[in-house]
């Protein structure tokens, strides 16, 4: 497949210092080393939009439940992690989005118990030692139990030592394998003021912003009883409505929050198999295409590939909110090899129409 969405029967991928940089089904331009993938397919690396890989080791507990009470029950178990288990849970998990086609993955990881430190630090490294280009961010979570929130208060942060965690790891990015959003965790999670600042410190370093919102229909009583809106009404008047936003779910959105995201350039992660698994709903997926910009993501580590479910797991009956969903994965042209070792210039693989299945390391 080309970037004109061209695809050939039979044809090759040109590989330059670990990049593709072309393909095509005519005459097979010259190389220093060729690869012949007789009989293969060879596609694009899927790019994961939305996971919590830490949610690896915890991914069998509360199986007959909706998100406020999953929730609940793993609060507990989640403010145990520390930096071993989130290296155990990211290999995992990686390891298994890359045998489903996954190249590059974004983590939204947003519990740090206190006194634990290196849990983004981990996940980095076995993303490395596996060769996949991850995305990790800075979630975050300020708004705890006592003050009207659901997370406990045990697993809440300052908002200085969150901000201030945020650009030490935001020198960790290498513009290449690695890379971090700003992530606060949700509106029922997170105050005003650390949204906000989030916001302010993104913006200024740079990096994306990312949130989960409109997961559930009792998410949206929680912000009108709360804020006295929407969600997605919240998210505007906290400035996150912007081309360098996306969220994650977005199941219950009204016409109305469809058109503020193509308005203002708002992305979209689509979770089917979280949202079945929770009975959530189904996410208006071609509505939310008007948005421009739509993403299929993976929640809660629950499947490692990605492609549409059959049924609801766990018996959970979903609370339709929208037309039928269905996407293609989004592809990442900018595929390395494992390792993050570099090609030989001009590495050709042709895909023939006879032969053997082979795989190609890129």
């Amino acid at each position: 497949m080309d970037d004109s969405g061209a695809e050939h029967d039979g044809g090759w991928v040109l590989v330059e210092d670990g990049l593709v940089a072309a393909v095509g089904g005519a005459e097979a331009p010259a190389c220093d080393e060729q690869v012949e993938l007789g009989g293969a397919l060879v596609t694009p690396g899927l790019v994961n939009t939305h996971h919590h890989l830490c949610q690896t080791l915890t991914r069998a507990r509360a199986q007959q439940a909706d998100l406020f009470t999953w929730l609940r029950e793993l609060y507990p178990v989640w403010a145990g992690i520390d930096a071993e288990a989130e290296y155990a849970a990211a290999r995992t998990g990686l390891a298994e989005l890359m045998l489903g086609g996954c190249t590059t993955v974004f983590d939204h990881h947003y519990v740090f118990p206190r006194g634990r430190s290196g849990l983004i630090e981990a996940e980095i490294q076995a993303a490395q030692e596996l060769g996949a280009r991850l995305v990790a961010s800075r979630g975050s979570m300020d708004l705890g139990q006592s003050d009207g929130g659901l997370p406990p208060d045990e697993l809440v942060e300052e908002i200085d030592d969150v901000l201030a965690d945020t650009e030490r790891l935001a020198g960790m990015v290498d513009g290449d394998m690695v890379g971090l959003a700003v992530a606060p965790c949700s509106p029922f999670s997170v105050t005003k003021e650390l949204m906000r600042e989030s916001a302010a410190l993104a913006r200024r370093l740079g990096l994306q912003l990312h949130t989960h919102l409109a997961e559930t229909v009792e998410e949206e009583d929680y912000c009108r009883e709360l804020f006295g809106c929407t969600p997605v009404e919240y998210l505007a008047d906290l400035g996150w409505t912007a081309a360098d936003v996306w969220c994650a779910h977005c199941v219950h959105l009204s016409d109305a929050d469809v058109a503020t995201f193509a308005r203002t350039g708002v992305g979209v992660a689509h979770c089917p198999t979280s949202n079945l698994r929770l009975g959530a709903g189904v996410a208006p997926v071609r509505a939310n295409g008007r948005a421009r910009r739509r993403r299929l993501g993976i929640q809660r580590a629950e499947r490692p590939l990605l492609r549409r479910e059959a049924g609801v797991a766990g018996g959970a009956r979903p609370r339709r909110a929208g037309g039928d969903d269905g996407a293609r994965g989004a592809p990442d042209r900018h595929a390395r090899r494992g390792r993050g070792t570099r090609a030989r210039r001009h590495r050709l693989a042709r895909a023939g129409e006879a032969g053997g299945r082979r795989g190609l390391a890129d």
